[in-house]
């Protein structure tokens, strides 16, 4: 399972990154902003556009760890 190791709301926002500026310059869909914000995982496009804001690589922004439930079946 992939997991977020920041806070990208946070990280866009202190970033100079709000809402308005997001949507207005169609960086990030309102659907990826809505997961973002319930901790869900977005898109490759999504993401792609989430590391050239705040100049980081993938790896910075998520990680994988094992799901304990798919361990056991």
């Amino acid at each position: 399972m992939l997991k977020y190791k920041i806070n990208v709301i946070d990280a866009l926002r202190n970033a100079g990154y709000n809402s308005t500026r997001i949507f207005k310059e169609r960086n990030i869909s309102q659907g990826a902003m809505q997961k973002l914000r319930k901790g869900e995982m977005v898109g490759m496009r999504s993401l792609d556009h989430i590391c050239k804001i705040l100049n980081m690589q993938p790896g910075d922004i998520i990680y994988y760890s094992p799901d304990s439930e798919a361990e056991n079946d």
